[in-house]
């Protein structure tokens, strides 16, 4: 098989602990023997943050601007006990935080579903899709310890000078101040990216604050949406048969715990954040959900919904085996490069990311799984480290192309020089300046030679005709045909016999 091409390079951000060590493995195991993967690539683990004062975070998203597809792997956002662990300068802030701050995306979350695995909510049958709006709340917040007796305010001050003035909390004694903000155009983006996701998916959209409380804050997100819903999606809504549906969070947990799924949560960052990993979990495994931060501009970024799995990796340190699920790093991966393939019409790398996802999948519906899923499993199953795990979907991913490829092989009879005929099979096509050649092998006699033809196209017979190649050429071409399917084939140097 030729190595799928790839024309734009992906933005790939690299991560912390585990999840770190299972990135490469992805890549060395499942992704570069099938692709010639491109892409601009960032170091995001935390003593690179560190080193850089975290601008490599501000460089990751801006090269995501840039390129439009992203693929992170999950980092870790400091607390007191890495900033001893890492020796840091500052606890610096999340970087997914940052990400979704320059970027002004949605995060979109939905569990990844096998046959096997039934959700701990006995009346779920379809998927949860989480909105998480990806701006503000706690995770642009201010914060001050308050060390003791005196007065808080709320102040803003416009640019003329005028104050809003509000009182906080009149302390008594020490305590602890949050700050919080959003801003109406990124409420406005997340709405209108709600609405056309669920158009686009056909399913019902809910949405959820507590403005009976938070009249303000909350009740401005709820009054946002109300608006660009009545004036810009309410008829394509009742065309398309689905709904717009606002109540209060608590009521909403109640109503998707009683529900049976199939629909669209939109929630707060916070919200969002919390309740896609409740959906996750209640599905199956934190490690089964995929996630994608889409921009209001075209911009995606893909990760996986869970953390670095530290407890995993201080054993792996240590030289213990670990069984550590990789599906929702796989399918963060499968999803970039299949919109990667999608904008630069690449049909080879979409079908790549399809495939993947499916090796991927009917591993675990043949009862080969890492140990979290195993222990929700209904019937037999193998439950594997992380290394063999990889490996079962390598040898799945690789037998799917080896199966397509029989599909899809070209088989044609040549007259060979002494008046004989013989089938041969075209495995590669490569193009030097305007010709194109092609390498044959033959189809049954493994001691024929392997030949090197040019294609000609006859546009008489509207067919393709092959011819004798210069010997320049063939032995460029052929250098070419080792160096790409030297994974497919056993190549052996002439002075090795």
């Amino acid at each position: 098989m030729q190595k799928i091409q790839m024309t734009t390079p992906l933005v790939e951000m690299d991560g912390d602990e585990m999840t770190r060590v299972l990135w490469q493995q992805i890549k060395d195991k499942l992704i570069l023997p099938f692709v010639d993967l491109k892409t601009e690539y960032y170091d995001l683990g935390l003593p690179h943050r560190d080193e850089t004062n975290d601008q490599v975070t501000v460089d990751s998203a801006n090269a995501t601007k840039k390129y439009g597809v992203a693929v992170k792997c999950a980092t870790i956002t400091p607390n007191a006990q890495r900033m001893t662990e890492y020796n840091l300068h500052q606890m610096w802030k999340s970087p997914n935080g940052t990400i979704r701050a320059m970027l002004d995306g949605t995060v979109f979350r939905a569990p990844i579903l096998v046959s096997g695995v039934k959700p701990t909510v006995r009346t779920w049958e379809l998927p949860i899709t989480i909105a998480r709006h990806a701006y503000g709340d706690v995770y642009r917040n201010t914060e001050i310890r308050v060390p003791g007796a005196g007065k808080a305010e709320l102040v803003f001050t416009g640019e003329d000078g005028t104050e809003i003035r509000k009182p906080i909390f009149d302390f008594k004694g020490p305590g602890v101040l949050q700050g919080l903000h959003n801003l109406d155009k990124s409420i406005v983006s997340f709405a209108h990216a709600c609405f056309r996701f669920a158009l686009d998916k056909k399913q019902d959209l809910w949405f959820s604050t507590k403005d009976t409380i938070s009249k303000t804050y909350d009740h401005t997100f709820k009054d946002i949406f109300q608006e660009i819903y009545d004036r810009d999606y309410k008829e394509a809504f009742e065309a398309a048969g689905i709904t717009y549906f606002y109540t209060l969070i608590d009521d909403a947990v109640a109503r998707v715990v009683r529900s049976k799924g199939g629909f669209i949560w939109a929630c707060k960052n916070y919200d969002g954040d919390v309740m896609s990993d409740m959906v996750a979990t209640a599905f199956g495994s934190l490690a089964m959900m995929t996630s994608v931060l889409v921009s209001p501009d075209g911009k995606y970024e893909y990760e996986a919904a869970h953390g670095t799995v530290t407890r995993h990796y201080y054993r792996y340190l240590k030289g213990e085996e670990t069984s550590t699920n990789p599906v929702a790093t796989i399918f963060a991966w499968s999803g970039a490069l299949r919109k990667r393939g999608e904008l630069d019409n690449l049909p080879d790398l979409v079908e790549y990311a399809d495939l993947l996802e499916q090796a991927t999948l009917g591993t675990i519906e043949n009862g080969i799984m890492t140990k979290d899923l195993a222990l929700l499993w209904n019937g037999e199953c193998t439950a594997v480290n992380s290394t063999q795990f990889l490996d079962a979907i390598a040898e799945n991913l690789a037998a799917a192309y080896e199966e397509d490829d029989e599909d899809d092989a070209e088989y044609m009879t040549l007259t060979l020089p002494d008046g004989s005929k013989a089938d041969y099979e075209l495995v590669y096509r490569a193009q030097l300046g305007e010709d194109e050649y092609a390498v044959l092998v033959p189809a049954d006699d493994e001691d024929m030679d392997v030949l090197v033809l040019q294609v000609i196209y006859d546009d008489e017979a509207n067919e393709e005709a092959f011819v004798e190649a210069d010997p320049e050429a063939a032995a460029t071409v052929f250098d070419l045909f080792r160096d790409d399917c030297a994974d497919m084939y056993n190549f052996v140097d002439e002075d090795e016999e």
